[in-house]
């Protein structure tokens, strides 16, 4: 915002100018012009940010055979932003591209730095019930849809425990006022990218019985970013995980949300103009 102070410690750093320069007919002195209007300028590509969940420290998800969810998240993340880069349609921007631990709060920071047009974290975690498999997209709310979703926020939000003493998690009333502060708009768009994922998994990723789900996720509260959370499967279970650690499928599943994606910015108007 330009206020009085910024515009006069901006104007302080120019060169001043004297009154024949200023005002006078120099003969260096050229009349100043409006800038160009460039006319059918291209508008400019929306910008996704990725969000490979946890990493460092904090390993996530650790699967039968040893797999660790850091690792399987920062691969598809990885993969999906090549092909979105490829594709010529978007900008991309990640919150991790290497083995780092980020605070919860630092993502969405990050997400709301970059201005993103949607935010998308990527995970692949593990439940009790190891017979548990397939895929799911999640939108944040004040409670939970059910009990396993309830489980997996709580796992979820723990993360920044790995954060030390200096940085602690939210309490379920504070989730629960930042979830009220999330705009009715970007409520909308939230689910409308979980319904673009659900539809696009569909006969090709396997997915859960009820696929979209809804918890208070803190890595998905920003106000203004439509955002969600996709469980890509669980390193719980022997297959999805045997499936997770092959580059083939993880370029599978990057395919379909990419097709998810292009849903999205077809069909949600007004998301670049907002």
């Amino acid at each position: 915002m330009l206020t009085r102070r910024t515009l006069v410690s901006g104007l302080s750093g120019l060169p001043l100018l004297t009154p024949v320069a200023a005002f006078g007919r120099h003969p260096l002195h050229r009349k100043l012009s409006a800038p160009a209007v460039h006319r059918g300028a291209a508008p400019p590509k929306p910008l996704v940010m990725l969000d490979p969940g946890h990493g460092g420290k904090d390993p996530g998800a650790i699967g039968i055979s040893g797999t660790y969810e850091k690792h399987i998240a920062e691969a598809a993340a990885s993969e999906l932003s090549r092909q979105l880069l490829a594709s010529g349609q978007y900008r991309v921007a990640m919150t991790r591209s290497e083995d780092r631990f980020i605070p919860l709060e630092g993502r969405v920071e990050l997400a709301q730095r970059h201005q993103a047009h949607l935010f998308i974290s990527m995970h692949a975690d593990a439940l009790h019930d190891r017979d548990v498999r397939g895929a799911s997209v999640y939108t944040l709310s004040s409670g939970a849809s059910d009990a396993q979703t309830a489980s997996l926020a709580r796992t979820e939000n723990s993360a920044d425990r790995f954060a030390g003493p200096a940085f602690h998690g939210m309490s379920p009333d504070v989730q629960q006022i930042l979830a009220s502060l999330v705009s009715e708009e970007t409520r909308r768009g939230s689910a409308h990218m979980a319904a673009s994922v659900v539809n696009s998994f569909r006969n090709r990723i396997g997915l859960l019985a009820h696929p979209s789900r809804h918890a208070a996720f803190v890595v998905l509260k920003s106000s203004e970013i439509p955002s969600v959370l996709v469980e890509m499967g669980f390193m719980s279970n022997r297959l999805d995980e045997a499936a997770l650690r092959q580059a083939v499928h993880r370029t599978q599943v990057a395919s379909a949300m990419k097709t998810a994606i292009d849903r999205y910015f077809a069909t949600h108007a007004g998301v670049m103009t907002g």
